[in-house]
């Protein structure tokens, strides 16, 4: 999320200036395209009216789609943190489920080792009884 935010800064000042350079008529000054790019940005709209040149157009352009890409990451950024809040508990269920089945698994394993062990001397004999 932080190399969006980066890139949607980074549009919104390269957008201020294009709109002051684009849009002189419309737009005076630095300060007013900061504006005027943050309220294309944040899916206001135009301050002024619409823009009267391509490169106004254009940058209006790559402004309004950051803004709603920005918009759209912090959303999902948000609704992550509430889907990861809802899945904690079921995942300390599932790993106290995990750790059960393993216990379970241990026991199995010693009884049959322990059958195996009881079991082994009398099939000695028995193979002993078997040789000619």
């Amino acid at each position: 999320m932080l190399p969006g935010v980066i890139i949607a800064l980074a549009a919104l000042v390269v957008g201020a200036g294009g709109a002051a350079a684009f849009e002189s008529d419309t737009v005076g000054s630095y300060w007013e395209g900061l504006w005027w790019a943050l309220s294309l940005m944040t899916t206001v709209g135009f301050v002024e009216g619409t823009p009267t040149s391509v490169g106004g157009a254009l940058t209006s352009a790559v402004l309004m789609v950051s803004g709603f890409l920005l918009l759209s990451l912090i959303s999902a950024a948000l609704a992550s943190l509430f889907v990861r809040e809802d899945e904690e508990p079921a995942e300390e269920r599932e790993e106290a489920i995990e750790q059960q089945i393993l216990d379970r698994l241990t026991a199995i394993e010693l009884r049959l080792q322990s059958l195996e062990r009881s079991e082994a001397p009398e099939l000695d004999a028995e193979d002993r009884r078997a040789e000619p």
